[in-house]
């Protein structure tokens, strides 16, 4: 589940992880998924995101489900949708790099060569002021753009694919490069295909969901359905990862901060602030947390708290409890 590419800086500590609590993540039940799991939904043009969420929570008969990015009624592709429990980690994967393919209508013609060079000036970090119609404060902010790429020409209208921090506006993007341009444009039609570790090419609409639900419940064949939700860890594979002992699991669960002496191994790209996923020996998600420190510092402490605890994705009780509470003598 997890990407092959994330680096981990195993440390000294190291001990066996017990089979008899937990469970590998693409081993859990279907129940175990819908309580909290993500699906990988492609938003239809028309509804909200908020309804798309509402609609899948009564497809799926559950009781809470959140979507990951907002996207306007009439926009199209990649919508996570969080699950259950899973909706504590709506925030994180908010965060996640974003992909485009956009549509933009010139309102006058210009030369392919002074197209491409305007577009190219806004890579790397923009200044971006949110649109009027929008649900945050009008003010400046700075967005990365990582790269934006002029697809198809066809008179008027251009075709790019653009890959960008989350919270750039593309609406806004297109109209700012209409007026570097001097000839003003705006967005015809978008499409996200990307979000953070999800793209289009497994997305599944509200139909397919809908039918592989109706074919659990009918047939008892749940393999369908399976293909489609899929463990929270899915949603987390972007973020660097903090594996804990066994014994410190159910302290986390309890909402512990996380202590040096419970890290097992760590990903060697963890800056001091940045967030981080803490798991178990069998890549489950215990707890979102804040590093203290660096990863090289947090490999070579052996006292005092490295990770703070932020949201508790795991059910306390899921491994066994291996800390005291200190108790006053009588």
């Amino acid at each position: 589940m997890k990407h092959s590419d994330k680096r981990i800086l195993t440390t000294a500590r190291s001990t066996p992880t017990d089979p008899r609590y937990g469970c590998l993540p693409d081993q859990r039940s279907i129940a175990e998924l819908l309580e909290c799991g993500v699906i990988n939904l492609d938003k239809p043009s028309g509804p909200t995101s908020h309804e798309v969420a509402s609609w899948v929570k009564g497809i799926l008969h559950i009781k809470r489900a959140g979507h990951s990015g907002t996207l306007d009624p009439r926009v199209t592709g990649t919508l996570p949708i969080m699950l259950g429990g899973a909706t504590k980690a709506v925030k994180a994967l908010l965060l996640a790099q974003k992909e485009y393919v956009c549509l933009m209508h010139l309102h006058h013609p210009v030369k392919e060569d002074t197209l491409r060079a305007v577009c190219a000036e806004f890579t790397g970090k923009i200044y971006q002021r949110p649109p009027v119609v929008s649900a945050v404060k009008q003010r400046l902010r700075v967005r990365t753009i990582y790269y934006l790429r002029i697809e198809e020409i066809d008179s008027n209208d251009v075709l790019a694919t653009v890959g960008c921090e989350a919270g750039t506006y593309i609406r806004k993007l297109c109209h700012d490069i209409g007026i570097a341009l001097g000839v003003g444009a705006q967005m015809a039609e978008l499409r996200r295909t990307r979000a953070g570790p999800f793209d289009e090419t497994d997305s599944v609409t509200l139909q397919n969901l809908c039918d592989a639900y109706a074919e659990w419940t009918e047939s008892d064949d749940e393999t369908a359905l399976r293909s489609m939700v899929y463990p929270i860890e899915r949603a987390l594979v972007h973020l660097p990862e903090v594996v804990i002992r066994d014994s410190t699991v159910d302290a986390i669960c309890h909402g512990a901060s996380l202590a040096a002496p419970g890290v097992l191994a760590l990903s060697d790209t963890i800056a001091a602030d940045d967030p981080v996923v803490i798991c178990t020996q069998k890549g489950e998600t215990v707890a979102l947390g804040i590093a203290c420190m660096p990863s090289v510092e947090i490999g070579r402490a052996r006292t005092g708290i490295v990770v703070h605890t932020d949201r508790v994705i795991m059910k306390a009780g899921t491994y066994p409890r291996g800390w005291i509470t200190s108790q006053k003598p009588r």
